[in-house]
């Protein structure tokens, strides 16, 4: 046996709740490997699922945690062995398949990478769906060719921010970290942000299609509105990682930056990706983000301690990167 958050549906109120049980391994769906989970995290799904309405789960009951690392401890694909240790994110696990909040879980071997050298599985954690969305974001701008000046960084306090910031640092770009809370300055130039930029600054803008050209690039894991005021305010040629869906998915702007503008408007989806740029970005993340700073960005924790943390993170309460001990 062991432990696991279930969340469960009232099939005549429709309400959901979520409890930690316990599962036996004849509980797990279907899937090649089964991995002895050790860490996971929370992200916005995540909060989604865990919540009274139930989100994004597609059956009941349910595992949420989106992604996770620990131990393969048996395994029908011969890719991996019994100790190997694994890292997964994407493929809808804790969305339409039992995800990380559990001690164990059952999954397809296609869905996993092998974690690189240098991380261990908390670090990973500490990186995370996340994490890995914003190694994903910048590999698609230095594809594209960043430019001289700051890049911005949206939401740079949240999970994707706080690893892209402290990636763009260390590779030696000046990053501008946007944010709400301007309680946030200081975790933001600890992360190595050379300039704190508040969220009524970037919406107060002058509201035209094209404004003064003043930043290199840019990760925006905020989207909405503000995606489109950005917009107007990159380099000529310069380019816009789309990461995230916080402001909304409706782009109120125009296509002016990209007709005069040149503007590049990278999409960024980090549930599909190909087995090769996976292991590409993991390797990516080993080598380029400064573990010391992985530190900064924990907010440990346990598994009875989600069902609050999801409500959390939905009102943007959670700073940095929550990493869920599920043996704790």
């Amino acid at each position: 046996m062991f432990d696991a958050l279930v969340v469960s549906k009232d099939e005549d109120s429709g309400k959901t709740s979520a409890a930690v049980t316990q599962l036996g391994l004849e509980d797990l769906p279907a899937g090649d490997v089964t991995v002895a989970v050790e860490y996971s995290t929370v992200n916005y799904k995540d909060g989604l699922c865990v919540g009274p309405g139930g989100g994004l789960v597609r059956n009941y009951p349910h595992v949420p945690g989106i992604d996770f690392a620990g131990t393969v401890e048996a395994s029908d694909d011969d890719r991996y062995k019994p100790g190997d240790k694994v890292v997964l994110t994407g493929w809808r696990v804790g969305e339409a398949h039992w995800g990380g909040y559990a001690q164990k879980a059952r999954v397809k071997a296609d869905w996993l990478v092998p974690l690189p050298d240098g991380l261990d599985t908390r670090a990973a954690m500490a990186v995370g769906t996340a994490g890995f969305t914003a190694m994903l974001a910048v590999m698609a701008l230095e594809d594209h060719g960043i430019k001289d000046g700051p890049v911005l960084v949206t939401g740079a306090a949240g999970g994707v921010g706080s690893v892209a910031t402290a990636i763009l640092a260390n590779l030696g770009h000046k990053v501008a970290g946007v944010t709400g809370r301007p309680e946030t300055a200081d975790y933001l130039t600890s992360l190595g942000a050379s300039q704190i930029v508040s969220r009524e600054e970037i919406n107060e803008t002058v509201k035209r299609p094209l404004e003064a050209e003043t930043w290199g690039g840019c990760v925006d894991a905020v989207g909405g509105a503000m995606l489109a005021r950005v917009l107007g305010q990159m380099q000529y040629g310069a380019s816009v990682a789309a990461v995230g869906l916080a402001g909304g998915a409706g782009l109120p702007g125009t296509v002016i930056p990209f007709l005069l503008r040149g503007v590049n408007l990278l999409g960024i989806d980090s549930v599909m990706q190909p087995f090769d740029n996976r292991v590409r970005a993991w390797k990516r993340i080993a080598s380029d983000l400064p573990m010391g700073k992985l530190e900064a960005m924990i907010q440990p924790a346990t598994l009875s301690d989600l069902p609050q943390l999801g409500a959390d993170i939905l009102q943007g309460q959670v700073k940095g990167r929550v990493v869920v001990d599920v043996n704790a």
